[in-house]
Order: structure tokens, then C-alpha cells, then sequence
């Protein structure tokens, strides 16, 4: 590789290619050259990761699994083993451990790093280091990563999806900017699917787009993020690489076998994800300050509505009572096929379920 920035940049991304399915076929090398999915079989779930040899036909992840198969009928279906990918993300943490202490999990497979003189712990510069994990992640650990190298966090991610698998690109500063103008606006990282269509409807799909557009423009059509895409569009984006990124929320949901509707019957399945939910948060040592309730319609539109509550809890009770009303105004007649109920504004378990004049204690 060659290119005139490679030794001066140090903000990194990298990312397993099809990582679930690629642990699936290093523990079976009879898998290696056959489509793979790994997902629930027969069920109403979705991808969680469809094998490279299997995308040539369709399959993508969080695709539903009977149009993944509809496309791929020959697919190996695997169920996800998540303790198992959890030890090989350790696994791989620990080798990027070796030469950063800066690293930013994104998911089970994938980590920004900040590889940056000062921080790094081999003297050598962050494009060698790079090769040298990545070579150690293949050889040791026996998957693959894409690595993206530039001099901010977003355009690190962009490059690491430009070259799958086994990629390694670059994005210096001096191409930036054209580089992001040739680019359709959801490569830009924050703007989802509603963004994107509030933008179409103002005749917006590209990258140079937005960058023809004052800060003012786009805050008026945005809001707040309207000052955050400004930069973004222009390849600024002044995030770090933090360590160690706390829990942000706490989550279970379930996927109904037949669609469901009515007020009685989601009301036991939300009974049965809050007991779950409590289970979660104290084994994490968390309690909620926010329930947060999701419900998926038959046409997969994600629907969810939250509530603050009174004090943090990890009571399923608490959760329960207060996602009851949230649940009373969305049972309005659609079915569902999908229900999850969270923990958002998490605290540690100490603060959980502060005593109230009745639970206090005895008498004096």
C-alpha cells in the first residue's frame, strides 16, 4: 500500500469480516466454502450474519430469515452462540491491548483505536502496527478484519467498509473532502433511514449536498445535529477514541411465532421480558432510571415509547407497572411481531430502589 499520508495518520477502525459466521466456520472447516447464515431456523427472527459466500445471493443481516432463505435456500443455518463470539472478541481485544491502551468497542466485532505517539505502546507508526494485528488476529485467532486508517473516528469506519473482507484503506486528509462528495448522504455517520428521508424530501440524497449548504441551512432543517453534520460533511469530526464506554442501556426482547395483537396478550409477554430484564440488570450491577418499550409491527416498523421513573430500579415489578401504560396506548388494534422492553439512564445498583415510608424498616 502506498499513499502519501499512511505514517502520519493514527485513528483506526477495525472490524471483523462477517464475524459470527466467520468463528462458525473456524471451528467447522467443512463450512468453509458453503453459504452460512447464523440466525434462529424455522422461527420469525432475523439475520444476525450472513457469510460472504451467502451475500452473493441476498442475505444481509437483520434481514428477515425466511427472505434469507427464500434467496439462499442452501444456506447452512447456524443459531448465534453469543458466549462463544464474547470470548473471541476478548480474545481479540487483548491483542489490540498489545499495542494501544486507547481502544473503543463498538460491538463484539468492531474497535476504534487511537494509535496516536504518546499513546501507543510500540514505536512504530499505526499503519504497521495495523498489519502486524491484523496478521496476528488471522493467524491466532483464525477470523478476519478490515482495518480503516484516517485522522478522525467517522472517516476510520467509512474506510473500513470500502475494502471488505480483508480490507485495508485509507482516507488522508488531502482527499477528504472529494472523497465524502462523491458519496451518497447515508455514508454519513448519524444520518439513519428518517434522516435520509427528510432529507430526499428536500430533493438532498448526496454528500456534496450537504456540503454546499451553510451550518445555519442544515440547522434549521435538523436541529442540533445540523451543527455536528456541518463538520462531518467537511471530514472534521472531533470525537475521540474513549476508552471503556459505560453501559448506555439495558435491553431484552422477544419475536413473536404468530403476530400479535391485543392488549391481554402482549401484557404477558411484557410480563415475562420485565422478570427477564431484572435478571440483566443485576447481573450488570445497573439499575434503570427510564423504562423504555418497543414494539415491531408485522411490516417491521419499529415502534417505542419510554417514561422516566420516579427511582432507578431493577425491580421487575417497577419495570412492569410503568411500562403498562406505555403498552395500553400502543395496543390500538395492530399486530405484532415483535415486543422488547429496556433500561435507559442507568445507575449503579446501589442507587436502585431507594426504601419508602412502608419498606424502611420497623418501628422505633
Amino acid at each position: 500500500m502506498s499513499h502519501p499520508e499512511l505514517f502520519d495518520l493514527t485513528f483506526a477502525h477495525v472490524d471483523c469480516d462477517a464475524f459470527y459466521a466467520s468463528v462458525e466456520k473456524r471451528d467447522n472447516p467443512l463450512l468453509r466454502d458453503k453459504p452460512v447464515i447464523v440466525g434462529h431456523p424455522g422461527g420469525r427472527g432475523v439475520v444476525t450474519t450472513a457469510c460472504y459466500i451467502a451475500r452473493r445471493y441476498g442475505p444481509r443481516s437483520a434481514m428477515p430469515m425466511f427472505k434469507a432463505m427464500a434467496l439462499c435456500p442452501d444456506a447452512v443455518v447456524i443459531p448465534p452462540e453469543m458466549a462463544k463470539y464474547k470470548r473471541v472478541s476478548q480474545s481479540i481485544r487483548a491483542l489490540f491491548a498489545k499495542a494501544t491502551p486507547l481502544i473503543e468497542p463498538v460491538s463484539l466485532d468492531e474497535a476504534y483505536l487511537d494509535l496516536s505517539p504518546g499513546i501507543r505502546l510500540i514505536d512504530r507508526p499505526a499503519a504497521v502496527l495495523l498489519v502486524r494485528l491484523a496478521r496476528a488476529i488471522e493467524r491466532d485467532i483464525g477470523v478476519t478484519v478490515s482495518v480503516g486508517l484516517s485522522y478522525n473516528k467517522s472517516l476510520a469506519k467509512l474506510a473500513s467498509d470500502r475494502d471488505k473482507p480483508r480490507g485495508f484503506s485509507v482516507i488522508g486528509r488531502a482527499e477528504a473532502v472529494s472523497l465524502l462528495a462523491t458519496l451518497p448522504a447515508t455514508a454519513i455517520h448519524g444520518i439513519g433511514a428518517a434522516t435520509a428521508r427528510r432529507l430526499a424530501a428536500e430533493g438532498i440524497t448526496r454528500v456534496d449536498q450537504l456540503q454546499a449548504l451553510p451550518e445555519a441551512a442544515l440547522v434549521a432543517r435538523l436541529g442540533k445535529f445540523g451543527r455536528t453534520l456541518s463538520r462531518l460533511v467537511q471530514g472534521d469530526d472531533p470525537r475521540q477514541v474513549v476508552a471503556d464506554r459505560p453501559c448506555k442501556s439495558v435491553s431484552t426482547e422477544t419475536t413473536f411465532s404468530q403476530d400479535l395483537a391485543g392488549f391481554g396478550p402482549l401484557t404477558e409477554a411484557l410480563r415475562m421480558l420485565a422478570g427477564s430484564l431484572e435478571g440483566r440488570l443485576r447481573r450488570a450491577g445497573l439499575a434503570g432510571g427510564t423504562v423504555v418499550l418497543k414494539l415491531k409491527t408485522a411490516d417491521f416498523q419499529s415502534v417505542s415509547r419510554q417514561t422516566r421513573l420516579p427511582d432507578p430500579t431493577q425491580r421487575a415489578s417497577v419495570l412492569f407497572e410503568h411500562a403498562l401504560p406505555l403498552l395500553r396506548r400502543m395496543a390500538d388494534g395492530r399486530a405484532y411481531r415483535l415486543i422488547g422492553i429496556g433500561a435507559d439512564h442507568l445507575v449503579p445498583a446501589e442507587q436502585a430502589d431507594p426504601p419508602d415510608l412502608f419498606t424502611a424498616g420497623p418501628h422505633p
